[in-house]
């Protein structure tokens, strides 16, 4: 084997294992930052020895027991300043001596707990919502910070300063890169949830930007989401979100066509849909039911994509079923996007008069100002009540508001179909 595809075996390798190698260290040492530096340590190490004698049997032990030697040889090195310094050095290198109590475990000792503690900590209520997404990016799902930059049409120095502010805040806090108990889990488990979905959404419909979607933004999010669901098995939302991920990804393929235009969910060919996918979804969602017979929000978003996954077509759709799930998700989780959600079931199942008065209540209220698709439903609404020029106007206002030209091309099409309507 050539020295340089033993370098991108090491390469691989270590993306595998990037996540449960810092995860591990941080428990040990405190500190993001040191951790990931000890880590890239244990890889220059790997790429200096591994060509000549092979990648081990267990390369990810490999690595964290290196990157522990060079903790203890770093914290050995440090020059003690004082003396709250120098009891918490003594403490992390007692810390990384201990754990080589057994060699062989060394990356698997309560491997489960320590990956799952660093996605605690890397979504962080002390984090704003976009460090917290590219924290978890880097660590957990082993970004670097150019993809990350290039999936949020961002700077690339921006999401470094992200990233960097973000460590320096949780090494502040002195967190100790553990699973949280009690009610303080439950409610860190919410902001961990959000920050896997807000990663899925961008992915699934960009926010700016060139591209309809970013399919490999929301695959990281599924990837995480399962990673959340195989440590944290009791917990019911996560396995609602994972089914509400593997039902939205099941669409991907059918919501671009041939030249990558978009195609909306009336207009997909909905034999173009994963059907594995949608079967992991539902099962996911069945675990999700199983474990606690109160639907949460995740789960009810979930039970709502089912409803679409089980139908052939648009018009065989449920429409009412649909409409009750959005009365129980308003009722659990009440906001004017869900109210608008429903106000479009709604008009599915009863007909764009009875929607419409909604969604003016909603547009007069003003809570989704600047939301296009508010224009959007609007606009749809008032089409298919032959209004046509009111329509156009909506479906222009709905354009002129979203920052994704794919989405903008189609509102602006439908905005040329009602003015050749009225003609």
């Amino acid at each position: 084997m050539s020295a340089a595809d033993t370098n991108r075996q090491i390469e691989a390798v270590y993306r595998i294992e990037s996540a449960r190698l810092v995860a591990g260290l941080a428990r040990m040492v405190r500190d993001i930052g040191l951790a990931e530096e000890l880590a890239q340590d244990a890889l220059i190490a790997a790429l200096e020895h591994w060509p000549q004698g092979g990648i081990p049997e267990k390369p990810g032990a490999w690595l964290m027991a290196t990157a522990k030697r060079r903790g203890i040889d770093m914290i050995r090195r440090r020059k003690v300043f004082d003396r709250q310094a120098g009891e918490l050095t003594r403490q992390t290198e007692e810390r990384l001596t201990a754990s080589f109590a057994d060699p062989d475990a060394a990356l698997d000792d309560d491997i489960g707990d320590e990956l799952l503690g660093l996605i605690f900590a890397a979504c962080h209520p002390l984090l704003s919502p976009e460090a917290r997404v590219a924290l978890t990016l880097r660590l957990v799902a082993g970004l670097t910070t150019a993809e990350i930059a290039r999936g949020f049409l961002v700077p690339e120095a921006t999401i470094a300063q992200r990233i960097v502010r973000a460590k320096r805040t949780l090494g502040d806090a002195g967190l100790r890169f553990e699973v949280p108990h009690g009610t303080e889990r439950a409610e860190r488990l919410g902001s961990v949830l959000e920050v896997v979905y807000l990663i899925f959404n961008e992915g699934y419909s960009a926010t700016a930007g060139d591209d309809w979607m970013r399919p490999q933004m929301s695959e990281e999010a599924l990837r995480l989401g399962r990673i959340l669901a195989g440590l944290a098995p009791e917990e019911p939302e996560v396995h609602g979100l994972v089914a509400l991920m593997e039902l939205q990804a099941s669409r991907f393929a059918a919501r671009r066509g041939k030249d990558g235009e978009v195609v909306l969910l009336a207009d997909q060919d909905r034999s173009r849909w994963d059907r594995l996918l949608i079967r992991r979804g539902l099962d996911a969602l069945d675990r999700a039911t199983a474990l606690f017979a109160n639907r949460g929000p995740y789960t009810l978003q979930a039970a709502l994509a089912a409803c679409h996954a089980r139908s052939p077509s648009m018009n065989s759709t449920d429409w009412r079923e649909i409409v009750g799930l959005y009365d129980e998700l308003y009722a659990l989780s009440p906001s004017p996007v869900v109210a608008l959600n429903r106000a479009v079931a709604l008009g599915m199942a009863e007909g764009p008069a009875a929607a419409l008065p909604l969604v003016e209540q909603l547009a007069a209220a003003g809570t989704l100002d600047g939301y296009h698709l508010l224009p959007s439903v609007r606009a749809d609404l008032l089409a298919r009540l032959g209004r046509h020029d009111e329509a156009r106007a909506e479906f222009e206002h709905a354009a002129a508001l979203t920052q994704n030209r794919r989405e903008r091309e189609i509102l602006l099409a439908r905005a040329e179909a009602e003015a050749a309507a009225i003609s």
